[in-house]
């Protein structure tokens, strides 16, 4: 019916100058008429306009200004046309909203001049915001600057949206009646194909997306510091091991068993299976006599050392319990220096914020050699983060029970104006390595970052509860861009 209308009408017509008239005259739907203009239309048997326009209704206040007028008009009117009158007889002479209103209205249109003594500066006035929510009272349009004034007041309020077409005009493709079109290339169309309407193609048009997997950005930035540290020679430790004893994850690395981060307000201890299995017995009785008594130019920490601790299961807090293992490993055949790197998640029994969780990914780089020294830890950490585009290093001492020297790592942040702590490092001591058996000229450096907090500065990214976890926007996922650490700074 609407189709058939619409053809008809444009036969002996130029235009339907409005949708919306058009469809109040033809007894039409005129959503139904909207949805057939815009069929024609893509198959240019006609040409329309797009027709939007918004209803607003008065508010109480607004209603009230148009019966009674405008508060600064009343507050103009109150002032005599010679001479003055003083601000404490105007509060007294008018209504306390019109008053405050008016005050504020009136001096802003340049209607008063304002001080002790009130004084008109123009002679007449017409009250405009009266005018207008008549105007709108009676369905009339306004301009965008009067709508925004009102609307900046309260006077108005949007009560509905709506939309049509205006200019309805004949098409190239105009016809008084819609042909069907062949849109299949079967072998009876291609052999009547002159006596058939074919329906266009284009060519330009997008086709569906493609569903497809898309990497999280904690994946792409670890993708590049991994490709990092394989440029320059480093291999990856295993690490897949989430749960992991109290030896490997502390007594192996020389922490004391009495160490605060050994509690369980720090640390996720197992319920089942409880403890591990079985231990190097070698391996840990040269690790109790070091954490006992000393050894190696150390006194120890003089205490008891208790088995039942270091049996203890846990999920990891640093993947350095995964060094521990590699370099015991390394300790057992003839020594071959080494560099090892790993990147994966680790557990803390932390508080949950805008920048921590219980679960995180570590960046740990380790290198074993004969010899080292802290200016060979100082020389593999600046040529580690140049290749992350951070050439401007400093170091801080710090402590660690496994590393002695240690440092924390400071980078300037150009956009922050300020130096950042980016992460730590140190050497390993030598309660550590040589229980292993690691030979007494062996030296092994270390250092470690994590790879939440690159991540968040270089996606823009404030929480990190936004980045990992249950609460992350999968289209941000699938729009964010690639990570460019080590690409421009090579």
């Amino acid at each position: 019916m609407a189709e058939e209308a619409i053809l008809g009408f444009l036969q002996n017509n130029d235009e339907i100058a409005h949708s919306g008239y058009f469809a109040a005259e033809h007894n039409l739907d005129h959503e139904e008429l909207k949805n057939v203009i815009k069929s024609l239309q893509a198959f240019r048997y006609i040409e329309a306009k797009v027709l939007k326009r918004e209803f607003y209704g008065l508010t109480d206040e607004g209603k009230k200004y148009a019966a009674e007028g405008s508060p600064e008009f009343h507050f103009f009117s109150a002032v005599p046309e010679e001479g003055t009158i003083s601000m404490d007889d105007l509060q007294r002479i008018l209504d306390p909203f019109v008053f405050d209103v008016g005050s504020k209205q009136a001096p802003k249109k340049k209607w008063v001049a304002m001080g002790q003594q009130v004084s008109r500066t123009v002679q007449h006035v017409e009250d405009k915001v009266k005018e207008m929510l008549l105007q709108i009272q009676q369905g009339l349009e306004l301009d965008q600057e009067s709508l925004k004034s009102l609307k900046y007041r309260k006077l108005i309020i949007l009560t509905e949206k709506w939309s049509g077409y205006s200019e309805v005009k004949k098409g190239a493709n105009y016809a008084p009646e819609r042909r069907s079109l062949a849109t299949d290339l079967t072998r009876e169309n291609l052999q009547n194909w002159q006596e058939l309407d074919f329906k266009e193609y284009n060519v330009n048009a997008k086709g569906q997306p493609v569903d497809s997997g898309h990497l999280h950005p904690l994946l792409k930035v670890r993708k590049q510091f991994k490709d990092i540290f394989c440029q320059m020679g480093f291999e990856e430790m295993p690490t897949n091991n989430f749960v992991e004893s109290s030896f490997w994850n502390f007594d192996a690395l020389f922490q004391p068993q009495q160490h605060p981060a050994r509690d369980s307000h720090d640390t996720f201890f197992l319920k089942a299976p409880s403890t591990t299995r079985e231990l190097p017995e070698d391996y840990v009785a040269r690790v109790k006599q070091v954490h006992e008594s000393g050894g190696f130019g150390s006194r120890g920490y003089n205490c008891e050392w208790k088995r039942e601790e270091a049996n203890k299961n846990l999920l990891r807090t640093h993947t350095t319990a995964v060094s521990s293992r590699m370099l015991y490993e390394l300790a057992k055949g003839p020594f071959t220096p080494k560099k090892y790197f790993s990147i994966d998640r680790v557990f803390r029994n932390e508080a949950v914020d805008k920048t921590h969780l219980a679960e995180f990914h570590q960046i740990e780089g380790v290198v074993c050699d004969r010899g080292l020294t802290l200016g060979d830890l100082i020389g593999v950490l600046q040529e580690f983060f140049s290749r992350l585009g951070m050439s401007e290093l400093r170091f801080k001492p710090a402590y660690n029970p496994y590393t002695e020297p240690s440092m924390e790592i400071f980078s300037y942040h150009a956009g922050l104006e300020k130096w950042v702590e980016i992460g730590n490092s140190g050497m390993f001591r030598p309660e550590m390595l040589r229980p292993m058996g690691l030979p007494e000229d062996v030296r092994v450096i270390a250092w470690g970052l994590s790879l939440e907090r690159p991540t968040m500065i270089l996606y823009e990214c404030d929480n990190i509860r936004e980045l990992f976890g249950h609460k992350v926007d999968l289209k941000k996922v699938k729009e964010n861009p690639i990570c460019r650490i080590g690409i421009e700074s090579i």
